[in-house]
């Protein structure tokens, strides 16, 4: 008897015979294809006729074919957005729940109870100048001693008139100035600033650290010095007249016999220095500091001592009344995109001395703006495709310095200075009442001996355009003028020499062509002025006579 097999065959083959299978079964196929073609066995799809044109109402049902295909079509899009929609949705929803579930659950109830209580407002805009008008008065209001922040190297022009006569009405504040960055600036010249200055208000000379970044640690590590060792601590972390400035608070702090502690405002114009004053008097990184105009937008208090506290307030906004130079140097009309950088840099370059501004910037002699933004740009290395000198980045290189706490520039003292009108004598002893100015002086004189200053040669001479009118209110803000009524008011203000020669020339222009019209048979030769302003372009092919002929 034949045994029964277990289990069926296997129909596992080799890869060649598979292969040999299905060239064959392809073959097969083709073979039938092509005889189905011959004998005409293979019908092709009919197309759509569409509406014969003998169809009454054709146009009519051809018009709701097109309708009802264009519905279908909107009905898959919108379908399609619930789709994506609900998707985001869900998206939102799984994260808002993984940020709820790492929420402690102290700060959920918070926010629970402040959600519910609070009602939801629109935010007020920080950057107008309603709101940064309102702040300052803020901080006006609120303080019994007014601190006015002044940049040494343009004291002059770091003055409001308008801001204080404000803190001097009533006589219940005190006015006092800090004079900053006293280190860009010359020895000599620091010493005349303090001490015309100290003719109307006590004055305090201050050199803020630098390397101040940590918001939390103090740094109290100071490092002894032999007393036969020259050491330039100009740009270290080392701050000077923060003692004699506290002490000085202090002391009238307790002078006052006030339960409540004494409250002093910092005010100034943008970029002055006011929080990194603060920063230095409390020992940390208290107040957000920036180069950038308006890093501080609202009233910030920070606790110095028990009896003191500080108040940062945001800059004092400038009028538009102010001169062109005035408003360059802070670079307030372009960040308010009212002027360019190159007419801002064209304005500056007016007010300096030409050969100290090549000596600090290693360029070589220029004949206008333009001509120097191109020189400072080739030796930066700000070149465009093709290599063309980025003039652009040069003129925002060039104002980041006169911002910034960078360049080295000073003013003169003027010779005939005189008091402004609401500073009488009887305000003056209201003002240095109270104060011990030999402790001042004293402090002064110490701060002044703490580091090496800057060179005179090293230091570029600016001409200063005196205070600098502020707003304190937005109803205060004049009505602009067109520009031809501005330069015509500020012309015997911001007129160069050159410029007054320009205008002569011009005059001179206009006689002789009254007297080609009287006379025009007779030939007169005019003289062409030349333009070396910002629009004339600066070519490589203009000869030099100087080059050959000196």
């Amino acid at each position: 008897m034949k045994r029964p097999k277990l289990r069926k065959a296997s129909k596992r083959v080799s890869c060649s015979k598979r292969y040999k299978i299905q060239k064959k079964v392809r073959e097969h196929n083709k073979k039938l294809r092509k005889e189905a073609k011959k004998k005409g066995l293979k019908k092709p799809v009919k197309k759509d006729p569409g509406v014969p044109n003998s169809a009454p109402f054709k146009e009519e049902v051809l018009r709701e074919a097109e309708q009802r295909r264009l519905q279908i079509e909107e009905e898959k899009e919108r379908k399609r957005q619930a789709k994506k929609e609900e998707r985001a949705l869900k998206r939102k929803n799984e994260k808002e729940a993984a940020v709820k579930e790492a929420e402690p659950s102290a700060k959920k109830a918070r926010k629970d109870t402040t959600e519910n209580n609070t009602v939801k407002r629109s935010a007020p805009n920080k950057n107008s100048k309603q709101h940064l008008c309102s702040e300052l008065n803020k901080v006006i209001d609120a303080s019994d001693v007014v601190i006015e922040v002044l940049d040494a190297r343009d004291p002059l022009g770091c003055r409001c008139p308008q801001l204080e006569e404000a803190v001097l009405l009533g006589g219940k504040r005190k006015l006092l100035f800090v004079l900053t960055k006293i280190d860009l600036v010359p020895k000599e010249n620091a010493e005349k600033w303090i001490e015309c200055l100290q003719r109307e208000f006590p004055v305090v000379a201050f050199k803020a650290s630098t390397q101040m970044r940590d918001k939390t640690v103090r740094t109290k590590r100071k490092r002894v010095v032999p007393s036969n060792e020259v050491l330039n601590r100009s740009k270290g972390a080392t701050c000077f007249g923060s003692e004699c400035l506290t002490e000085l608070l202090t002391a009238y702090a307790a002078k006052t016999q006030s339960e409540a502690s004494l409250k002093v405002g910092v005010v100034g114009f943008p970029n002055v220095g006011k929080s990194s004053l603060i920063n230095n008097l409390k020992g940390m990184m208290a107040c957000h500091v920036g180069i950038a105009k308006g890093t501080t937008k609202t009233v910030q208090e920070v606790h110095m001592s028990k009896t003191v506290n500080l108040m940062d307030s945001p800059g004092i906004v400038a009028s538009p009344s102010n001169p062109a130079a005035s408003m360059a140097l802070r670079s307030l009309q372009v960040e308010e995109g009212q002027e360019t950088v190159l007419d801002a840099v064209n304005t500056l370059l007016k007010q300096c001395d030409k050969s100290q501004v090549m000596l600090q910037y290693t360029v070589p002699d220029f004949r206008n703006s333009l001509e120097f933004l191109t020189l400072l740009a080739k030796k930066r290395g700000f070149l465009q495709k093709g290599g063309v000198p980025n003039t652009v980045q040069a003129a925002n290189t060039f104002l980041t310095d006169w911002t910034g706490a960078k360049l080295r520039y000073h003013c003169k003292v003027p010779g005939n200075y005189s008091l402004p009108n609401y500073v009488t004598e009887e305000v003056i002893t209201e003002m240095q009442n109270g104060w011990d100015l030999d402790k001042v002086k004293a402090g002064n004189m110490e701060t002044l001996k703490g580091f090496k200053f800057t060179n005179l040669t090293s230091s570029i001479g600016f001409v200063s355009r005196g205070p600098t009118a502020g707003l304190l209110t937005v109803a205060a803000i004049p009505e602009e003028r067109p520009p031809a009524e501005r330069e015509t008011q500020h012309n015997s203000e911001n007129d160069e020499p050159g410029e007054t020669e320009e205008l002569h020339e011009t005059e001179e222009l206009e006689k002789l062509q009254k007297t080609v019209k009287d006379n025009p048979s007779k030939v007169h030769f005019q003289p062409v002025p030349v333009d070396i302003s910002l629009s004339t372009v600066y070519t490589d092919d203009a000869y030099d006579f100087n080059t050959d002929f000196k």
